[in-house]
């Protein structure tokens, strides 16, 4: 055997020596920050073509009670109401209040009071579109609810933590509450039907309570200082049919009676239907029925004397003297 063939080969094979393995979780971390930069500059970009007016609606919804939004429910996000969180009802959900109006046995409905009803709900929308559009009253959206309830429609405006519509404990009304009211009385004169204002506090009392004057007075001070806003701003002086101060009985939000959204006025434009009940209670306690004009001179003449006693009375007058009628009425 040849030299050639005893050789041996021998192959020796190097391992490679290679770093850590880190794996793609890096890329994955990287995406997600290029993700949130990319949403960053997307809402500041979304911020800076925003109207300034849209921008202060956002603000205040940030600036309302934290009990509104948790006394409601996740079924009012969605929902246009005046009071972020809120629906119909800012103290209740949606569910509940159509719940509450489907077992509620409405009566029957006349096609005057039908009429009257379009009436109303031609004035909210109007109402409705007018605040998207006028810029004063764009501002204090947020302040601002419209319903249609069982008296007629209700405009309410709120009071908010940062922006009281009085001055605290009086009835002075603040500047941006009087641009409200006085943009709201024209419109109010569009329709027939009267107003009914009242006004509502929250449960602070006094330091006296309700032994001097008290949130009753307030309350109604307030109502009459807004019927004067009203009438400065063009409203009809006849239009209003009564005032009501109803200090913290009719609480907004139950759940907290020192709330600031509690503290509001509420603006009725009465139906047919409310506004005819109410002449007859207030007829019933005066022990009269409501009459035309027509009605109450009928009347007058069926107490009036009989024929031949002012005939008699005149005739005993001596020539040239004067009678003077009805003296002593």
């Amino acid at each position: 055997m040849s030299a050639a063939n005893t050789h041996r080969v021998v192959i020796r094979r190097k391992k490679a020596h290679h770093g850590p393995h880190y794996g793609g979780s890096w890329k994955i971390a990287y995406a997600d920050f290029i993700t949130a930069m990319m949403a960053f500059f997307l809402v500041m970009w979304l911020l800076s073509i925003i109207p300034r007016e849209n921008l202060k609606g956002i603000a205040e919804y940030f600036r309302m009670p934290l009990a509104v939004a948790l006394t409601t429910g996740p079924n009012n996000s969605a929902n246009t109401s005046a009071v972020p969180g809120g629906g119909a009802d800012p103290t209740r959900n949606d569910g509940d209040v159509h719940r509450a109006d489907g077992n509620r046995v409405r009566p029957q409905e006349t096609d005057s009071e039908r009429r009257d009803r379009i009436r109303l709900e031609n004035l909210k929308r109007k109402l409705d579109n007018l605040i998207e559009t006028n810029p004063v009253l764009k501002a204090f959206r947020p302040q601002l609810l419209l319903d249609i309830t069982s008296e007629g429609l209700r405009i309410q405006i709120i009071d908010n933590q940062n922006r009281p519509m009085f001055a605290t404990g009086s009835a002075t009304v603040q500047p941006y509450m009087r641009d409200i009211l006085r943009e709201l009385g024209p419109l109010l004169n569009e329709l027939p039907n009267r107003i009914s204002i009242a006004g509502h506090t929250d449960a602070v009392q006094y330091a006296r309570g309700e032994r001097a004057y008290s949130n009753w007075e307030l309350s109604a001070d307030r109502a009459n200082a807004s019927r004067q806003e009203l009438v400065a701003g063009g409203l009809q002086e006849g239009k209003v049919m009564r005032i009501m101060g109803l200090a913290s009985s009719m609480s907004l939000v139950k759940d907290d009676p020192y709330a600031a959204v509690n503290r509001r006025i509420s603006l009725v434009v009465l139906n047919e239907r409310t506004q005819r009940r109410i002449e007859e209670e207030n007829a019933a306690a005066a022990g009269v029925t409501p009459m035309s004009s027509e009605e109450i001179i009928q009347a007058a003449r069926g107490q009036a004397a009989p024929s031949g006693a002012p005939a008699a009375a005149s005739a005993a007058a001596p020539a040239g003297q004067t009678q003077v009628a009805g003296a002593g009425s």
